[in-house]
């Protein structure tokens, strides 16, 4: 009597597994038949500036995979010549010197964060960058303490925006209305708190390229 048992277990497992095993199949293929966003930004360049010592090691790095992985054209400037050191031990080589680029060659300009950033503050160079992105309608991304260089070129007049807390103030001084979120978008402008928020802050300026 054990061997029809059997049989009658196994017939009944193998038929509730089949249309499983099935639908599996089926949500593969249809997975593969949606439109995928790894095109989303070809042919869009994007500029990012880190700070010529100690910028924040994910807010460079996030971004730039994120950007990449969407087939954007990535430059990275800096004031400083050779490679800069990250917060964080990791070391990147910027393709472009921070004084010779300019906003007409990109639709992004993205300030990274890190303690370092902290020197564009009064840094003629990256002002000038990100008023002349603020003037061209470019899409303007900043991080952590970066935020506070967009406040001293005078670009978040009257604009929603957030930061790392240290930089609060600078951004109040600078006219914006700060904004105690993650990552905070008005019009073309983005910004966001800080390393944790760096995957959101790629996305959000992603979305804003395309729009």
């Amino acid at each position: 009597m054990r061997s029809p048992i059997l049989l009658l277990i196994l017939i009944v497992s193998m038929v509730m597994f089949v249309p499983t095993w099935i639908a599996g199949c089926q949500g593969n293929k249809q997975e593969a038949l949606e439109p995928s966003d790894k095109h989303e930004l070809s042919g869009k360049r994007i500029l990012m500036v880190i700070a010529p010592d100690k910028f924040r090691d994910e807010e460079l790095f996030t971004p730039r995979e994120y950007f990449l992985a969407r087939e954007a054209k990535v430059e990275v400037a800096s004031s400083a010549s050779g490679e800069v050191s990250g917060m964080l031990g990791r070391t990147y080589r910027p393709e472009k010197k921070l004084s010779e680029v300019k906003a007409d060659n990109y639709d992004a300009i993205i300030f990274v964060g890190g303690v370092g950033a902290q020197a564009y503050y009064d840094n003629s160079d990256a002002l000038k960058l990100a008023q002349s992105a603020f003037q061209k309608g470019k899409v303007i991304g900043a991080i952590c303490l970066a935020p506070g260089i967009l406040a001293k070129a005078g670009v978040l007049k009257g604009r929603s925006a957030t930061s790392f807390r240290s930089a609060r103030k600078i951004l109040v001084e600078g006219g914006a209305r700060f904004i105690e979120q993650h990552c905070v978008r008005d019009g073309k402008i983005i910004t966001a708190d800080g390393p944790a928020s760096a995957e959101k802050f790629a996305a959000t300026i992603a979305q804003a390229l395309v729009q």
